[in-house]
């Protein structure tokens, strides 16, 4: 993995539209796009999580796709990279403990590139010490743990500087064309389609 890319953290039970979809769109949209796993080999494979509310108090988990990664964080240099994406689900629980995933994301807190973070995917960044001062969101239930590392958390999407938060993976199109405008994506919205030949 060389060049200019984003990078994207995924882990064992990340949640599956969150590491899903913002891959698939930023790279719809040209962008190149690079995800990676703690000892995971380019096409290897982490399991994903799929939550959903269903009456309960909290979210129920089932099993989702296997999604492949293009390698191992700890082989990747993130001064190759010119953005993260941050996803959540269960991943963040652990990935926040592991070294080489607190420099990476350290290093683009550090060089100010554009970061996205999504659902629990702040976990990580609380850990790795960059939320004292900013604005932020997550889920709501890790809200205590982001308040307690020195951010101010708010109710919706979110961008503060080159950081952009979203809550859940329903907050997808917002979240993505905040972190589309961060990242300087030019889009024509305006497109009409092409009119059908009579």
């Amino acid at each position: 993995m060389s060049g200019k890319a984003i990078l994207e953290l995924a882990g064992d039970f990340v949640e599956d539209y969150e590491v899903m979809v913002p891959y698939q769109t930023l790279e719809t949209v040209g962008h190149e796009v690079h995800a990676v796993a703690p000892e995971k080999a380019e096409g290897e494979t982490v399991k994903t999580a799929i939550h959903d509310f269903r009456g309960d108090q909290t979210y129920v988990e089932e099993r989702g796709h296997d999604f492949a990664v293009d390698g191992a964080v700890e082989d990747v240099d993130p001064a190759d990279y010119y953005a993260l994406v941050v996803p959540g689900g269960r991943a963040p629980e652990y990935l926040r403990t592991n070294p080489d995933v607190l420099d990476v994301v350290r290093h683009f807190f550090e060089a100010d590139k554009p970061v996205a973070a999504l659902c629990h995917g702040p976990q990580i960044l609380a850990a790795a010490g960059v939320l004292d001062g900013r604005e932020i969101t997550s889920y709501p239930a890790v809200r205590p743990e982001v308040e307690a590392a020195g951010c101010a958390w708010v109710d919706g999407v979110v961008t503060d500087g080159n950081l952009v938060t979203g809550q859940a993976w329903p907050d997808h199109p917002e979240w993505l064309a905040a972190f589309l405008d961060v990242l300087g994506t030019d889009i024509d919205h305006g497109a009409e389609p092409a009119a059908a030949d009579d």
